[in-house]
């Protein structure tokens, strides 16, 4: 598979299964052997994540994600992208406040035999903490 395939898979990922959260999608995209490498205590494979996918959509509504920047060489594509939601139920042990957030986000993506093996991601997660009221605001 090509850069231009691969970029396709994570296009598909991102829409499917961060922002619409079908399960389905997991099995169609995610390699069985699945390792995120940065959300914490979570079991390796297509059931870790299926989980994860179920805490967010209780934390989480009005989902958004576009697609700012995307590159890809190799295996490897990663994306740039603006993320919007709004806080709806407990979310990464903050209780729901029903406020919104955008932030700014990276993810990092391999992707093997056209299916997504492993994922890293970074994100403002100060500035979603503030948006979201956990924090106070700087100055």
């Amino acid at each position: 598979m090509g850069t231009d395939d691969n970029k396709a898979i994570v296009r598909r990922f991102i829409d499917e299964v961060f922002v619409q959260g079908r399960p389905e999608a997991v099995d169609e995209l995610v390699a069985e052997d699945f390792v995120a490498h940065s959300w914490g205590p979570m079991p390796p494979g297509r059931e870790g994540l299926k989980r994860a996918m179920e805490r967010v959509a209780r934390g989480l509504a009005d989902v958004s994600m576009r697609i700012e920047e995307e590159i890809a060489e190799g295996d490897h594509v990663v994306v740039r992208i603006i993320s919007h939601a709004r806080q709806v139920g407990e979310f990464m042990g903050m209780p729901a406040s029903h406020r919104e957030y955008t932030i700014e986000e990276i993810h990092i993506f391999g992707v093997r035999d056209g299916r997504i093996a492993e994922h890293r991601h970074q994100a403002d997660f100060l500035g979603m903490m503030r948006q979201l009221g956990a924090l106070p605001e700087p100055g």
